[in-house]
C-alpha cells in the first residue's frame, strides 16, 4: 500500500511540475513577451521567484516519493523517473541560472536588444526543462499503466 501511495505522489508531483512548466513555456512567457521587452523584464522577477519555489518543491517531492516507492518494492525505473524529474534542478542551476541572474540584474537596460536576447534564450532553456518534465511524466505514466514487474 505504501508503495502505491508513493508512486501516486511521484506521479502527481511530476504531473504538476510538467503542467506548470508547460504553462510557463506556452502561455505565461509568450504573454509576457507580447507586452514588450521592458514589461517582460519587469514581471520576470516576481514570476521567477514564485515559480522557483513551486517547481523546486515539486521536483524534490517527485524524487523523494519515487525513491520511497523504489525502496518499498517498486521497480528501479521509478527511481530513474524521479531522477529524470529532479535533473531539472542541476540543469537550472548550471545552465539557466546565469541567464536568470542577467535578467534580474538592476544594471540590465530593460529596453535593450540584449534584454530581448536574454528573454529569448531563457524561453529556449525553459523549454528544455519543460521537455525533461514531460519525459519524466511519460515514464511515470508508463510505469503506472503497464506491468509493475517491468525492469525487475
Amino acid at each position: 500500500m505504501f508503495c502505491q501511495v508513493a508512486e501516486l505522489v511521484a506521479l502527481l508531483s511530476c504531473g504538476l511540475f510538467a503542467g506548470a512548466a508547460l504553462y510557463v513555456s506556452l502561455v505565461e512567457h509568450p504573454a509576457r513577451m507580447a507586452c514588450g521587452v521592458e514589461t517582460a523584464i519587469t514581471v520576470f522577477g516576481p514570476s521567477y521567484r514564485r515559480a522557483t519555489a513551486l517547481q523546486v518543491t515539486l521536483a524534490v517531492l517527485g524524487l523523494l516519493s519515487s525513491l520511497a516507492a523504489w525502496l518499498s518494492g517498486a521497480t528501479f525505473w521509478w527511481l530513474v523517473a524521479g531522477l529524470t524529474l529532479s535533473s531539472v534542478i542541476p540543469f537550472t542551476l548550471v545552465v539557466i541560472l546565469p541567464t536568470n541572474k542577467q535578467l534580474l540584474s538592476p544594471a540590465l537596460d530593460r529596453r535593450s536588444a540584449h534584454a530581448s536576447k536574454l528573454l529569448s534564450r531563457w524561453a529556449i532553456l525553459h523549454a528544455v526543462r519543460t521537455l525533461i518534465g514531460a519525459w519524466a511524466l511519460m515514464l511515470f505514466l508508463f510505469l503506472l499503466v503497464f506491468d509493475h514487474s517491468f525492469g525487475k
